[in-house]
């Protein structure tokens, strides 16, 4: 689009260039942030898919009594004794962004008589409540550096478009209407001495 070489133009581009700049370290420090953030989140799904994996891993132990689960009948199996309800989770703001804090994963109150049950099956519930509730950890947790990972997209074709188009653009409007502006005065300058000579002339 071209540019009005003009001086109200001028001092629309000089302003619009000290905006550029004033707000460009913001989103700057900001892109930084979410970038540090981002990193975090993965260090820690990391590492909470290597403790399911133990958790898992653990269970092997179990094979053998776990086997017994499918002696029990179909209403009374592990499964119906450990019922996930709903995800219980807050939320924090992280440069501007909105995201989910895992709190706690509920589970549906079941009664059932510890008698019908061998003993190990109380420390089974335990278990896959543990594997449950990292399960969900973790779903929160990729949803975080999802939301995340949208906004330092956003953020960081701000920053490129403020520091590859627009900066660079005002500059180059300033300079172009500075020059055009100068040469505007200094024919301004070199007509007014024309003419005063001229009148000079026909006084002679």
């Amino acid at each position: 689009m071209a540019v009005k070489l003009t001086k109200n133009e001028l001092k629309t581009q000089k302003d619009q260039l000290k905006q550029f700049t004033r707000y460009l370290p913001t989103l700057q420090l900001k892109k930084q942030q979410l970038q540090i953030v981002i990193r975090q989140i993965y260090a820690e799904l990391e590492e909470k898919r290597v403790e399911r994996k133990k958790m898992i891993g653990n269970l092997d132990a179990w094979v053998a009594v776990f086997a017994e689960n499918l002696l029990f009948a179909e209403d009374r199996r592990l499964e119906t004794l450990v019922i996930p309800e709903s995800v219980v989770s807050g939320t924090e703001n992280i440069a501007g962004v909105k995201i989910p804090v895992f709190e706690n994963l509920t589970f549906k109150a079941i009664d059932y008589e510890v008698e019908d049950y061998p003993l190990w099956v109380d420390t089974a519930i335990v278990k896959l409540r543990e594997i449950a509730r990292l399960d969900a950890l973790v779903k929160v947790m990729e949803e975080r550096a999802r939301l995340l990972e949208n906004e330092l997209q956003s953020t960081t074709q701000r920053v490129n478009l403020f520091e590859k188009v627009k900066i660079p653009e005002a500059r180059e409007n300033i300079r172009v209407i500075g020059i055009y502006l100068g040469d505007q005065q200094t024919s301004a300058v070199v007509r007014g001495k024309i003419a005063k000579k001229k009148l000079q002339g026909g006084r002679a």
